[in-house]
C-alpha cells in the first residue's frame, strides 16, 4: 500500500522567500547596515524567546493580545513582539560594562499572533537602532533617529519622510481634559485615526464616556499637521505645563534636524502620530515612502524615558527607530522588476575536463567573481539552456581543444559571442 504523503505546506503569515528575491532582501539589509556603522551603531542579537515577566512587564494595548506565549515545564516564555524590550532587558543587565551612550542595531525575526493579511504577517523582520543613556539624554538623539531614515532610504534609493509627534503633548492634553487615568484608552482610540477615520473616532470617544467638548478638542488635535507653524496653534489649544514642556521638545527637536540639513521634504509635525505601545514617553514618529503613504507607516519609533525601569533602579533613558522590512520589501516588490545577478560565470566541461573546471571556478572564486560549474550528466544545449535561464552573464566552456591550448573559451550570453582567451584575460573582463 503506498503511503500518504504529507501535504506541504508552511503556516499562514509567517516569512518566507526564494532565493532570487532574498538576494534583494539580503542587499538591503546591507545597505541599511552601511548606514547604521557611518552613524556609529554597534550590532546586538538577543534571543528570539524571553521570559514572559520580561516581554510583558511593559507591552499593554493590543499587542497583549497578539503575543504568542509558552509554558514548558516551570519556564514561561514568549516569542518577541519586537526588539526594543529585549534591549532593555540587555542593557539592564550589562549596564556596569557598557559605554553610555550605548548606541546598537539589530535586524531579526520578531512574532505577533494577529489575522495575516496584506501588509501584516505573524513573522516578519524588524530593523531598529536605539540609543540609551546614562541618567540622561539629550534632544538631538531623537533628531539622530529622524535622520538615519533620510540617509537608511537616501542609500536604498527611496524617498522618505517622517511625520513626527510627542506622547508628552498627548498626555497633557487629556491630562487638562481631566481624563489622565484613560489615557491608555483614548491614546488607542486616536491611534486609529488613519484606520478608522473622524467618525470612528469620535464613536470610540463617545464609548469612552468623553462629552462632546472633549470630543472635538481631542479631534483639532489630530488634525494639527504640517511644518514648525503648528507649534503656535497647538500652544492656543492648551496651556497644561507637559503639553507646553512637549511642545518645546518639538521645537527643539526641529531646530537639531535643520542643523543636520534635513527639511520640510524630509519631516514634518503630525499629531495624529500616537504609536501604540505603552512604553513611549515622549518624542515619537513614522516613516512613511512618500509616494505611496497610503501603504501605511513602513517604520517607526520614539523615545521612552523609564523602559528600564522594570529591570533596574539606575534610569536608563532611550530613544530608538525601527523599519518595518517585510513590509517594506513587499511594497518594493509590487513596483519593481529588479532583477538579481546570482552568478557572474558558469562553467561546462566538455568531454574528460572537469578537473580543469574545477580547477578554474575556484581561481575564480578566489579572485572575488561569482562562479559554478555545471558538472551534471546533461547536454551542453541544456545547461546553456539552463543558464540562460538563471540570467548567467557569461558561459566558460573547457573542452580537450582549450587543455591542449591552455585557454578557456568564454561565451558572452547577452550578445551570443564567443572567443578563447587565457584565464587571466576572461577575468580582466568578468571583473
Amino acid at each position: 500500500m503506498e503511503e500518504k504523503k504529507i501535504v506541504a505546506r508552511k503556516l499562514q503569515g509567517f516569512w518566507e522567500l526564494p532565493p532570487e528575491k532574498q538576494v534583494i532582501f539580503e542587499g538591503m539589509l546591507d545597505k541599511i547596515k552601511e548606514v547604521f556603522k557611518r552613524h556609529c551603531f554597534l550590532p546586538l542579537d538577543t534571543p528570539a524567546m524571553e521570559l514572559s515577566e520580561i516581554l510583558l512587564a511593559k507591552s499593554g494595548g493590543d499587542i497583549d493580545k497578539e503575543i504568542y506565549r509558552f509554558v514548558k515545564g516551570s519556564t514561561d516564555a514568549c516569542l518577541r513582539y519586537d526588539l526594543t524590550v529585549p534591549l532593555a532587558r540587555f542593557v539592564a543587565m550589562n549596564e556596569n560594562t557598557l559605554s553610555f551612550p550605548f548606541k546598537r542595531y539589530q535586524i531579526g525575526k520578531v512574532y505577533r499572533g494577529e489575522r495575516p493579511q496584506k501588509g501584516r504577517l505573524r513573522e516578519f523582520y524588524q530593523c531598529d537602532a536605539d540609543i540609551i543613556g546614562d541618567g540622561e539624554l539629550s534632544l538631538v538623539n531623537d533628531a539622530e533617529c529622524v535622520k538615519l531614515y533620510k540617509d537608511i532610504f537616501q542609500n536604498l534609493n527611496l524617498p522618505v519622510q517622517t511625520e513626527i509627534s510627542s506622547r508628552k503633548v498627548l498626555f497633557g492634553l487629556i491630562e487638562d481634559l481631566g481624563q489622565a487615568q484613560q489615557f491608555s484608552n483614548i491614546s488607542i482610540c486616536l491611534d486609529k485615526f488613519d484606520k478608522i477615520g473622524e467618525d470612528g473616532v469620535r464613536q470610540g470617544l463617545e464609548e469612552l464616556g468623553l462629552n462632546g467638548e472633549q470630543i472635538q478638542k481631542l479631534i483639532s488635535f489630530v488634525k494639527l499637521n504640517g511644518g514648525a507653524e503648528i507649534f503656535e496653534k497647538a500652544e492656543a489649544l492648551c496651556s497644561n505645563p507637559t503639553f507646553l514642556q512637549g511642545v518645546a521638545e518639538l521645537k527643539e527637536i526641529d531646530g537639531y534636524l535643520r542643523a543636520y540639513g534635513l527639511d520640510g521634504n524630509d519631516y514634518k509635525f503630525n499629531f495624529s502620530i500616537i504609536r501604540g505601545h505603552n512604553y513611549y514617553t515622549g518624542t515619537v514618529f513614522e516613516a512613511y515612502l512618500a509616494w505611496n503613504r497610503g501603504a501605511g507607516a513602513i517604520g517607526g519609533g520614539g523615545r521612552y524615558d523609564d523602559l528600564a525601569g522594570y529591570f533596574t533602579s539606575k534610569k536608563l533613558p532611550g530613544v530608538g527607530m525601527s523599519i518595518g522590512m517585510s513590509r517594506l520589501f513587499d511594497i518594493i516588490q509590487q513596483n519593481t522588476c529588479e532583477k538579481v545577478e546570482f552568478c557572474k560565470c558558469a562553467v561546462i566541461p566538455m568531454g574528460n575536463t572537469l578537473e580543469k573546471c574545477l580547477n578554474f571556478v575556484d581561481y575564480l572564486q578566489q579572485n572575488g567573481v561569482c562562479a559554478e560549474i555545471y558538472g551534471e550528466n546533461k547536454s551542453f544545449k541544456s545547461k546553456l539552456k539552463e543558464a540562460n535561464k538563471r540570467g548567467v552573464n557569461y558561459v566558460a566552456i573547457i573542452g580537450e581543444d582549450e587543455v591542449k591550448q591552455d585557454k578557456i573559451t568564454l561565451k558572452d550570453m547577452s550578445v551570443s559571442s564567443q572567443q578563447t582567451l587565457t584565464k587571466q584575460q576572461i577575468l580582466n573582463i568578468l571583473r
